[in-house]
């Protein structure tokens, strides 16, 4: 048995110095993530725009009938090439997702995944419902990004 504050391999060492993922390290993650997407899957969402908050705001939670603030780890916003055809309407938003900072790591540590894994596959979801992809088409683009 080891004393609180020790540990035989030295693992608590090397945890005891990090911090949770900020804002910012989760938007790099994020933006790796994408990168990693097949160009094909990236091209349905040309100037798509990543973005990071610790929490959905209350007008989501409302829209989503989410029942707590953790309920919701991303979002897609937007309006993919195939719904819009070539050409953006004037004053029309770019596409959008958000992830949710704090639910991703609430899910993160109930589970047995790897971060990065997560965020791949929560973008690669919101992305891929909204152009009505299957989950076998979703696991296959995630797969391919590995």
């Amino acid at each position: 048995m080891t004393s609180a504050g020790s540990d035989d391999n030295g693992a608590g060492e090397a945890w005891s110095p990090r911090r949770a993922p900020s804002l910012e390290d989760f938007q790099a993650m994020a933006d790796a993530a994408y990168a990693g997407l097949p160009d094909e899957f990236r091209a349905l969402c040309e100037g798509l725009i990543i973005h990071i908050d610790d929490f959905p705001d209350d007008e989501t939670m409302r829209e989503m009938k989410c029942e707590s603030e953790f309920d919701l780890l991303g979002l897609f916003h937007g309006r993919g090439l195939a719904q819009r055809g070539a050409n953006m309407q004037t004053g029309e938003f770019p596409n959008m997702i958000w992830l949710y900072r704090r639910p991703i790591l609430d899910y993160w540590a109930e589970h047995d995944e790897r971060l990065g894994d997560i965020v791949t596959h929560v973008l690669v979801h919101e992305i891929g419902h909204h152009f009505g992809f299957s989950d076998d088409d979703m696991e296959a683009i995630e797969a391919a990004a590995k």
